[in-house]
């Protein structure tokens, strides 16, 4: 016999299900508790910001232009510096890992400077860590040309000015701090746990219970009984990512240019696969424990890896940049960068909250068949 579907079934269904959310704490811990020691480890714990790097300047020239430059190593807001007069301490404690890397200033610096030219210093980086030790060689390359271009020299001084200036200017992000991208993405991640993992338990949770024979006996919809167990989570969802924003913007400082209307569709777009996937998850196995672990496998793990959170999707294999095609996050993190730096950038905003949505509509059909045939 087929059900019609009902309204005041679905009110009724949905207050059942808030009660039991009330009734569990560990709901509450998973959708705020959780989202906030992520945001906190994310925004102060994980950085990306290559400053205060350890650096040894061996000075093997007491002139004062080799002091100079000396000093203004020791004055750059991107080096911690350890002087020294030969390099063999410094070379120890790079080993031992104190230092990233060392700039030697060799003997004849000053020598070159009352020449007229600017003399060439040696820049050691600890190769273990290639990103940093990248840094190091840029920035300490970028001091001396600082230092060089302060005191009106020239590595060549009979070569003419080039006929093109080079100026450099970073859009949305000035300071370029790793913050502004990484709260966004945490954002991301705190949707897909909130979205997938607690929404993989509820219909395994009626079936350990050995509530679903009551649910089964009840004239119900399918379409209700889904729906029942998809918005109260979709409200907590949306309610952690209010929080989180809120946290984001006046704790971490990170800048909102958009709208709250973008962020709320942009949000919704991606609840939709998130909640999906979960119900389906659910649905298919019936039991809590292999749930939340398929959860954790199937949606939290690829969009920590997976999604351009962490990983530059580019400088990925081309195998795995393929299977990034098949993460919603891929497509909800820029869509939250773009929110919280850019503005509402629609141009970007609307294929991607329409893969989303296409992604939702897979993974609804999916939970749909699945649950029905696990009622029949």
């Amino acid at each position: 016999m087929t059900v019609r579907f009902s309204l005041r079934r679905l009110l009724a269904l949905v207050r059942k299900e808030g009660a039991q959310i009330l009734r569990d704490p560990s709901t509450f811990l998973i959708a705020f508790v959780l989202p906030m020691i992520l945001l906190f480890l994310f925004g102060y714990a994980v950085s990306l910001d290559s400053s205060r790097t350890r650096i040894g300047v061996v000075l093997q020239d007491s002139s004062a232009p080799a002091l100079r430059l000396a000093q203004a190593y020791q004055t750059s807001r991107y080096f911690e510096v350890s002087m020294a007069r030969t390099i063999q301490p410094m070379r120890e404690k790079m080993v031992s890992g104190d230092l990233r890397a060392i700039i030697v200033i060799p003997p004849d610096f000053g020598e070159g400077v009352k020449q007229g030219r600017a003399p060439s210093i040696q820049i050691i980086a600890d190769g273990s860590q290639p990103n940093t030790a990248n840094f190091a060689a840029a920035y300490g390359e970028g001091v001396r040309a600082q230092w060089a271009a302060a005191e009106g020299l020239e590595r060549n001084p009979g070569a003419s000015e080039p006929p093109v200036g080079l100026s450099s200017r970073f859009w949305y992000n000035p300071e370029l701090k790793s913050r502004y991208f990484l709260v966004p993405g945490s954002i991301a991640n705190v949707m897909t746990m909130i979205g997938t993992l607690l929404t993989a338990l509820v219909v395994a949770r009626e079936w350990e219970r050995g509530t679903m024979e009551a649910m089964m006996a009840t004239p119900i919809s399918m379409a209700e009984f889904i729906a029942s167990k998809v918005i109260p989570y979709y409200l907590l969802a949306l309610a952690s990512m209010a929080l989180c924003t809120v946290i984001g913007v006046f704790v971490f400082g990170v800048p909102f240019r958009g709208s709250v209307f973008a962020l709320f569709v942009v949000g919704s777009a991606f609840l939709m696969p998130a909640l999906g996937l979960g119900l389906f998850i659910s649905s298919a196995t019936k039991n809590q424990f292999v749930a939340s672990q398929i959860a954790l496998l199937s949606a939290f793990l690829p969009t920590f890896l997976l999604s351009g959170f962490i990983y530059e999707i580019s400088s990925m294999p081309w195998p795995i940049q393929a299977l990034t095609y098949l993460v919603p996050a891929r497509y909800l993190i820029p869509s939250l960068q773009s929110v919280f730096l850019a503005g509402d950038q629609w141009a970007l905003l609307l294929p991607n909250i329409g893969i989303m949505l296409g992604f939702g509509m897979v993974f609804f059909l999916l939970s749909f068949r699945v649950t029905r045939r696990s009622l029949d």
